[in-house]
């Protein structure tokens, strides 16, 4: 697999005192002022995406970069990472929302937590069936409808058809699946009636504008996809392309369910923010898209259709890994300038004090498998140009002020977290994976148990994580499933014979005695949960689909999370 050649000339990058290009006429500014060429970039110049003026009349953009992340002062304590679909509450429609997420900052606050750690919101394909894996979205850029609390919405609870639907939903709460398929159908209708009642708004009118084209367009390809089935590549050929003359056509013909489709991101956005003030959220952000999203769709002139993204074999998946989504070509991107990174990054930085960048290798190298391969190991690495990469996620983080935690978890080669580090980046540090004890973790990371692909404390503990993956007939290292027991009794300084609840109270104690910037403790491990939410590969088990064992309020009411609080309270 080669990839292609640039389609235009890439930007450059330039940060200030750094010798410009020769031939450098002027720089003409972001802002609209302009700075004399020279040999050298003015060390006054601004930080931003500029305009490289050559002496032949040639414009060539150009990047000035502060080349390290920011790291805000709030982005440092504890908090509770959240697979937000599985925290049940009695006001909920059986899926976790982000009313639920709003309470549970609200609980965690009074309690010491700085921050929340939230699964990817990502917007996932319109219609039936809902694609339960967060990661694997139909648009990193804007959010999933399912997350809505449809009560909080204007006039939700003065609507009868609303409050009726509400009913309906309430028996899907003790479900022991979540059920998407069947609370989205509800939450939809729910939104259609409230939708025929809305007569404009000032702020949708400057959320609209504010958001442009992209968001246009990702309500045009809604529109489309819910009326052509199947991949938008076997669409009416004038609908493949969002910048097609049919596609703006359906701001006249569709206006309507366009605007719907606004709409509902609007009050997404409203409520997220509403969360976000109760408790600082980190987000998530997934390594991809699906290549059936409406991302692969607007930018399909960067990605690379003949591959997917996966990982080679590790301890603890052997057979190597298939993520079925598509990588960006990096030729390609540096032609685009850059612009699907930058305004995903933008998007997901407005909306917390930090991201959480999955699989950061993936901005040095990726995992190409051939699409179509039945083994994930077939793949081979492809070389991305970290360092623009790096600049780019710098500027932006510095413009929003928000951090970056990098995954870096899994097989990194060598000077990768250095570079990271030397970037500002936060390091990912489980104690799973980690031969040190906490007090040997370092500063700039953020330290955790486990993770969503891996076993819980109370699966580790009790055996039943093991025995899952043995029931399923899965390829298992048991030698290393053996070891994270072993680490889990060490780092907890308990016995064979000790109850699950003591285990995790003081494995999240020694935890707490981490350095590092952040620590975070899971709700799956507050709640006593054997079941990891995610089984990579295991496509017969309901993965991203499990809900915590305990609700909101019980969680409130127990004694194990109040505990965890309070450990982690105890930091130096």
């Amino acid at each position: 697999m080669r990839p292609a050649e640039p389609e235009s000339a890439p930007p450059v990058f330039v940060r200030p005192g750094e010798r410009l290009p020769a031939g450098a006429r002027s720089v003409e500014l972001e802002s609209g002022g302009e700075l004399p060429g020279g040999a050298v970039l003015d060390f006054e110049a601004p930080y931003g995406y500029h305009q490289l003026v050559l002496s032949d009349g040639r414009r060539v953009p150009m990047v000035t970069s502060p080349g390290r992340c920011a790291l805000p002062g709030a982005l440092r304590g504890w908090g509770w990472a959240a697979q937000l679909y599985a925290v049940r509450s009695e006001a909920g429609w059986g899926v976790g929302d982000l009313g639920d997420l709003r309470s549970l900052g609200s609980w965690s606050r009074k309690h010491g937590a700085a921050m929340l750690l939230v699964n990817p919101l990502h917007a996932v394909h319109p219609g039936i069936p809902q694609e339960p894996s967060p990661y694997f979205p139909s648009s990193r850029l804007f959010r999933n409808p399912l997350y809505l609390r449809i009560q909080d919405l204007p006039g939700a609870r003065e609507d009868s058809q609303v409050l009726a639907l509400h009913h309906e939903a309430e028996q899907l709460r003790d479900a022991p699946i979540i059920e998407r398929d069947r609370v989205m159908p509800l939450k939809l209708r729910a939104l259609e009636a409230l939708w025929s009642r809305f007569r404009g708004d000032p702020g949708f009118d400057a959320y609209v504008a504010r958001e442009g084209v992209l968001l246009e367009r990702y309500a045009c390809f809604c529109v489309l996809a819910e009326r052509h089935a199947g991949l938008w590549t076997r669409w009416p050929a004038r609908y493949r392309r969002g910048d097609s003359p049919a596609v703006a056509g359906l701001m006249t013909t569709d206006r309507a369910r366009v605007d719907f489709h606004r709409w509902v991101q609007w009050m997404l956005d409203s409520q997220l923010g509403r969360a976000g003030r109760e408790l600082p959220l980190v987000h998530d952000l997934a390594v991809g898209f699906a290549p059936d999203g409406a991302d692969a769709w607007l930018w399909q002139d960067v990605i690379a259709t003949e591959a997917r993204i996966g990982a080679p074999s590790d301890d603890f998946n052997p057979a190597g890994q298939d993520w079925g989504v598509p990588p960006f070509d990096p030729a390609r991107l540096r032609g685009a300038g850059y612009s699907p990174l930058i305004a995903t990054m933008r998007r997901m930085m407005s909306a917390g004090i930090g991201v959480r960048i999955d699989h950061v290798m993936g901005l040095f190298r990726l995992w190409w498998v051939p699409l179509g391969a039945s083994d994930p190991s077939a793949g081979a690495y492809v070389r991305y140009p970290a360092s623009e990469l790096l600049d780019i996620l710098a500027l932006e983080s510095v413009r929003s002020g928000c951090g970056v935690i990098g995954e870096d978890l899994g097989t990194v080669e060598s000077g990768v977290r250095s570079e990271l580090r030397r970037r500002g980046l936060l390091s990912y540090r489980l104690a799973w994976f980690e031969s040190r004890p906490p007090e040997r973790y370092p500063t700039q990371a953020l330290a955790a148990l486990t993770t969503h692909d891996l076993p819980t404390a109370a699966g580790v503990w009790t055996g039943a994580d093991l025995a899952e993956l043995e029931s399923a007939g899965r390829p298992v290292n048991r030698r290393a499933e053996l070891g994270v027991r072993r680490k889990l009794r060490r780092l907890a300084g308990v016995s064979d014979g000790d109850s699950v609840e003591l285990v995790v109270e003081r494995a999240y104690a020694a935890l707490g005695r981490a350095r590092s910037r952040l620590v975070v403790a899971t709700l799956d491990d507050a709640s006593l949960a054997v079941r990891r939410p995610n089984m990579p590969g295991d496509v017969a088990r309901p993965n991203w689909s499990i809900p915590l064992p305990r609700t909101l309020e019980q969680l409130r009411r127990d004694r194990l999370p109040r505990r965890i609080a309070a450990a982690l309270n105890n930091r130096g």
